[in-house]
C-alpha cells in the first residue's frame, strides 16, 4: 500500500492528503466503489447529503472491517440547512445515514451570497463542534469575501476550504488567503473533470516520465500542498490515482501546469450558485 502523507489541520486533527470522492457516483454503485478504494489502501472518504450516497458510504465502512478510527469521513451541510434548527437537523441526518457516532470534517457546502445565510450555519456548526460530535469543521467553495466575512463574525477558523481547483483553474488567490489565514486547501475535481488528460503539456510530462496524465496531474495538485480526493468506479483507475508517492516533478514542470491556468470552472461560480 501507498504511504499516504497526512495534514494537519489547525486544530491539531491530521487528515490523509489523498482521499476518494463520491460525488456522482450513483448510490447503487457507491458502496461497491468505496469499498474498493479501502481496499486499495485510500482511507479518506468524501461525501455529502446532497450526493445522496452516504448511507451507502457508511456501509462500505462497516463492510471493510477498517477500524473506523483509522478512516477520515468528510460530509458536507447542505444549501437549504444554513438557519441553525435546519443546520442541527442536517448534521444528525448525516450521523444517521452514515451510521457513524462522529463525523471527522463537516462542511458547509456552498456559501449560498444570495439567499442563504452562511454566518447563522457557521456559528452552528461551532456548536456542533464544541458537542464533541466532529473532529473538524470547515467550508466549502468559499472566495476570500465569503470567508472575511465569515471571520468577522465567528470564533473559530475554519480547518478546511474546499475549493474547485486544477490546472485550468489553479485558485492562486483562494489558496494563498486560505495559507494566510491556517486554512488547508482541499480541492475538487482535480482532474477538470477530464479535460486536463488530453492537454498537450499534461501528456508531455507524462510521456516523459513514464506516468499517466491523472498521475502528473493529481501529483502536481499534492505538491502545491493541496488534499485532492479524485474519483472512480473502476478499480484500476482507483488503484492508478493511488499511485502518486514513489515519484516527483520537478519544478519546471509544475511551474508548466501552473502556465495552464485560464480560470475555466467545470462547476459554478459561488457568487453565482444560491
Amino acid at each position: 500500500m501507498n504511504a499516504v502523507p497526512d495534514v494537519t489541520l489547525n486544530n491539531g486533527v491530521t487528515i490523509p492528503q489523498l482521499g476518494f470522492g463520491t460525488f456522482q457516483i450513483p448510490p447503487a454503485e457507491t458502496r461497491k466503489a468505496t469499498l474498493t478504494a479501502l481496499e486499495s489502501g485510500y482511507r479518506h472518504i468524501d461525501t455529502a447529503e446532497m450526493y445522496g450516497n452516504e448511507k451507502e458510504v457508511g456501509e462500505a465502512i462497516r463492510d471493510s472491517g477498517i477500524d473506523r478510527d483509522d478512516i477520515f469521513v468528510t460530509s458536507k451541510l447542505n444549501n437549504q440547512f444554513h438557519k441553525a434548527p435546519d443546520a442541527r437537523a442536517a448534521f444528525d441526518r448525516s450521523l444517521e445515514d452514515l451510521g457513524l457516532a462522529h463525523i471527522d470534517l463537516f462542511l458547509i457546502h456552498w456559501p449560498r451570497p444570495k439567499s442563504g445565510n452562511f454566518v447563522e450555519a457557521w456559528q452552528t456548526l461551532e456548536e456542533i463542534y464544541r458537542s464533541g460530535r466532529v473532529r473538524a469543521i470547515g467550508v466549502s467553495n468559499f472566495q476570500p469575501h465569503h470567508l472575511r466575512r465569515l471571520l468577522e463574525n465567528s470564533v473559530i477558523v475554519p480547518a478546511v476550504n474546499q475549493v474547485e481547483v486544477h490546472p485550468y483553474l489553479t485558485q492562486d488567490e483562494v489558496r494563498a488567503f486560505n495559507t494566510e489565514h491556517d486554512i488547508a486547501t482541499e480541492a475538487w475535481s482535480p482532474l477538470a473533470k477530464g479535460m486536463v488528460l488530453n492537454d498537450p503539456v499534461v501528456v508531455r510530462i507524462a510521456n516523459d516520465i513514464g506516468r499517466t496524465p491523472a498521475q502528473v496531474t493529481l501529483r502536481w495538485a499534492l505538491q502545491r500542498g493541496d488534499i485532492v480526493f479524485p474519483k472512480s468506479v473502476t478499480r484500476e483507475r482507483v488503484q492508478e490515482n493511488l499511485g502518486l508517492f514513489d515519484f516527483e516533478l520537478g519544478e519546471a514542470d509544475i511551474a508548466e501546469i501552473a502556465a495552464l491556468n485560464r480560470d475555466e470552472r467545470t462547476g459554478p461560480d459561488p457568487d453565482n450558485n444560491g
